[in-house]
């Protein structure tokens, strides 16, 4: 009786390395005359009056010293066909501090952990309204208070609260890590990514979504900026 051996090979995915990945980097710029700053009316709350000696303005539209734009995601919209990231262990984290929501504009990803803190002695809610997620409410009356939630859909949503009519934030949930907010300098970067073409997507709550189409090599850096215009 004879015998067949069958020998089996398996091969591994190759592994995106730093020889093999390229950066994005760049920066939203902002032309045209600012909004004026809207400040918000805290007098409804005096446990949140009484926490700021200074106005606190709306975050809606930021224009830095620099003439650009804070709190835009910046993220690829398109170009990493059907792959699959695993979420960060670590937690997002969204302050309710002030009676603002720290910070304005937050990314995370699909599947990761948001927890929501409550640093303020009153009562706040954050109540979420995606469209592909489940909506949700929850209530923290409690200082120090946590609570934690997990999204399985990517998208861009608003949180608000229901006590404080004031507070609002973004919540961003994508589903792999190439993304990021811009800060004080209106710069983002993209690291990481495997060579090809791309579709990067800026996103701001009032002039709404820009989009440039990019090619990046191995071990490639790209800049790559964005431009909006105020209405005012």
């Amino acid at each position: 009786m004879k015998r067949i051996l069958i020998v089996l090979f398996f091969v591994s995915a190759p592994s995106v390395t730093p020889l093999s990945a390229g950066d994005i980097r760049g920066t939203i710029l902002f032309e045209g005359g600012a909004p004026k700053p809207i400040p918000l009316s805290m007098k409804a709350d005096q446990a949140c009056s009484v926490q700021h000696k200074q106005p606190v303005n709306s975050e809606e539209v930021v224009v830095n010293q620099n003439g650009t734009l804070k709190n835009v995601f910046v993220y690829v919209k398109d170009g990493l066909g059907a792959t699959k990231f695993d979420p960060p262990a670590g937690k997002a984290v969204l302050d309710q501090k002030g009676c603002v929501y720290l910070p304005h504009v937050l990314g995370m990803q699909v599947g990761q952990e948001l927890e929501f803190l409550n640093s303020d002695p009153c009562l706040h809610t954050a109540k979420g309204s995606p469209k592909v997620n489940t909506p949700f409410n929850l209530a923290e009356p409690l200082q120090g208070m946590k609570l934690t939630k997990k999204f399985s859909n990517a998208e861009i949503f608003r949180l608000q609260c229901a006590a404080h009519n004031w507070m609002n934030a973004y919540i961003g949930v994508f589903s792999h890590p190439f993304f990021a907010v811009t800060g004080d300098d209106g710069s983002f970067s993209i690291k990481g990514l495997p060579a090809g073409g791309y579709t990067i997507e800026a996103w701001q709550e009032k002039y709404g979504t820009r989009t440039i189409t990019v090619a990046i090599g191995a071990a490639d850096v790209k800049t790559v900026d964005f431009k909006y215009k105020g209405t005012n």
